[in-house]
């Protein structure tokens, strides 16, 4: 289901960037100041390299947000990894506290 959700989304979204592209033709000049240089490109370039770029910019913004996240989840991961290892040496080596609750309930 949410793979024809995808593509679907996918296709309407190139329809209506091909539609804007189609409908936006016209030249438009750029000037790169300080440079004394200017480039004739399409606006539907312009428009959709300033999309483009943003998507970018907001997709670094969140990657560089969540490194805490990340951090944390590895040490995390690392602590999982420590306790099943010292869990399996005792249950391996037959203690009397593997398989008992450390926690008594009632």
């Amino acid at each position: 289901m949410m793979r024809y959700l995808y593509w679907g989304l996918t296709i309407l979204f190139a329809i209506v960037f091909a539609c804007f592209a189609v409908s936006n033709r016209a030249p438009v000049d750029l000037e790169f100041w300080p440079l004394p240089m200017a480039v004739s490109v399409p606006i539907y370039l312009v428009v959709l390299a300033v999309l483009l770029l943003g998507l970018l910019v907001g997709w670094f913004v969140a990657w560089v947000g969540s490194w805490a996240v990340r951090r944390d989840r590895r040490r995390y991961a690392k602590r999982i990894e420590e306790l099943e290892r010292d869990l399996g040496r005792l249950h391996s080596a037959g203690s009397p506290v593997a398989g008992k609750s450390l926690v008594s309930i009632g």
